[in-house]
């Protein structure tokens, strides 16, 4: 939740696709993604990538920015924020297809990637 117990997701704000009868691949990436180990409280750091591709609506950048920041506080596993942020994305976003992927930073000297992808059933 973010301060004023609203969700992350409300962040989020898109626009519209203006090639929509194209099929086109958006990646955006986030090299420096901070969140909480929720066992603990020590800071997690990852690289996340975003890949989708859209249908009528596109993510909007700055919003975007706003809404990674929002996990900085949260304490979360890894595979439940990929998750949450793959399904966040797509519920504003419709896709046609959309992977996450967040690499995070070695810890104890291990290191986890988790994906997430989401299909479209149109």
């Amino acid at each position: 939740m973010t301060a004023d117990n609203s969700s992350p997701r409300d962040l989020l704000e898109t626009f519209d696709n203006e090639f929509p009868d194209r099929e086109y691949k958006i990646e955006i990436v986030q090299p420096e993604f901070t969140s909480l180990c929720p066992k603990t409280g020590q800071p997690d750091f990852g690289v996340v990538t975003i890949t989708y591709t859209p249908v009528k609506k596109c993510v909007e950048l700055k919003s975007l920015k706003f809404y990674l920041q929002a996990y900085r506080t949260r304490g979360i596993f890894y595979e439940h924020i990929t998750n949450t942020i793959l399904d966040d994305l797509a519920a504003v976003t419709k896709p046609q297809w959309m992977k996450v992927e967040i690499a995070f930073h070695a810890r104890g000297g291990i290191t986890e990637t988790v994906t997430a992808v989401h299909a479209s059933t149109m």
